[in-house]
């Protein structure tokens, strides 16, 4: 028992005035910890949210193309591309490019139909391969395309290579864009020599034009006669499928380390700024997330001008030699073809 009632009570007073104290610095910091964890949880939300706004470019049609786009060449069917594509749509990948020679249309349907993506919010990319140049034969080429990917429209159809009957390919394409199951048309392997041959004799114009493009291959002529008609450069090959040579660059080994990203960041960031649209691939998540992470930083001109000097002048396979038709037609005839489906 305390003898002195009004010092207990001050006693007591002050006990639980400390109490309070403490329980409220407790409570303020949990609150401040709290508080930091969302901030930090908001952080990486916005991050992922400015990843997946990934920047849209106007093509010479009216449609908006993401500027950064995920290939799926050599990404096998029945799971590996579908588990790459899936992977990719969530990391904040917008814009998947596929084909019929890529024989992973359904893949990659099934990824954007089962991830948490409305369809018109995925740019989808397809291609009609050599068999099937004509018009009939890509008319049923295109129904096939879209069958396989169990979608009503593909955003951007290409000419996969420019041979064949292209002015009779060009216009069942130009046909699948006025009923609405096309929403952009255009080519791809397309050099300046051909732009003029094919594009320009027969009126046609493109609002794609998808090329090997990257530092060691700027393809600078055929560049020139697009910009006439604001025909888009895509590049397949960006990175010039992970050569160690180009990854080892000193030039571009330099600019990583200047401004702490991976020398495949810095040749992303490169094609960007050069106004090309990259599309770089990969089967691992760590990858795809590094490679769609190049939008928080920008090259300098002394930067850019050390890459464009990197330039060889050509590309390593060439669609103006003849070598080249048939090096595809013995390494890619069999593909799937809109006659192998009813």
């Amino acid at each position: 028992m305390c003898q002195d009632d009004a010092y207990c009570k001050r006693q007591l007073t002050g006990i639980r005035f400390r109490s309070a104290c403490r329980a409220e610095a407790f409570k303020r910091a949990a609150d401040f910890s709290a508080a930091f964890f969302h901030v930090e949880v908001l952080l990486k939300l916005l991050a992922n949210a400015y990843n997946m706004l990934v920047e849209n470019i106007l093509l010479n049609d009216g449609v908006r193309m993401p500027v950064l786009g995920f290939g799926t060449y050599r990404l096998s069917p029945n799971g590996p591309a579908y588990e790459a594509v899936s992977a990719a749509l969530a990391a904040g990948y917008r814009h998947i490019d596929t084909a019929a020679m890529y024989m992973n249309e359904e893949d990659v349907g099934r990824a954007i139909r089962n991830s948490s993506m409305n369809r018109e919010h995925v740019f989808v990319t397809s291609k009609v391969w050599l068999q099937d140049m004509g018009y009939a034969q890509t008319g049923k080429a295109i129904e096939g395309s879209l069958r396989r990917l169990g979608t009503d429209y593909i955003d951007l159809y290409l000419i996969h290579q420019p041979y064949g009957d292209i002015e009779g390919a060009w216009k069942a394409m130009e046909k699948a864009r006025d009923e609405g199951k096309i929403r952009s048309i255009g080519v791809s392997n397309i050099t300046a020599k051909m732009w003029h041959a094919h594009v320009l004799q027969a009126g046609m114009n493109p609002s794609v034009n998808q090329v090997e493009f990257n530092p060691y291959s700027q393809q600078r002529s055929v560049r020139k006669e697009m910009a006439v008609s604001g025909c888009v450069l895509s590049a397949w090959a960006s990175l010039a499928r992970a050569d160690k040579q180009m990854m080892s660059e000193p030039v571009i080994v330099g600019i990583a380390r200047k401004h702490s990203k991976t020398p495949a960041q810095v040749v992303i960031r490169f094609i960007l700024q050069e106004g090309v649209v990259p599309l770089v691939k990969s089967a691992s998540p760590v990858r795809m997330e590094e490679n769609i992470d190049v939008f928080n930083f920008r090259l300098d001109d002394a930067d850019m001008l050390a890459i464009r000097a990197l330039d060889k002048g050509h590309p390593v396979r060439d669609p103006d030699d003849p070598a080249t038709f048939k090096y595809l037609v013995s390494r890619h005839v069999m593909c799937e073809s809109a006659s192998e489906n009813p």
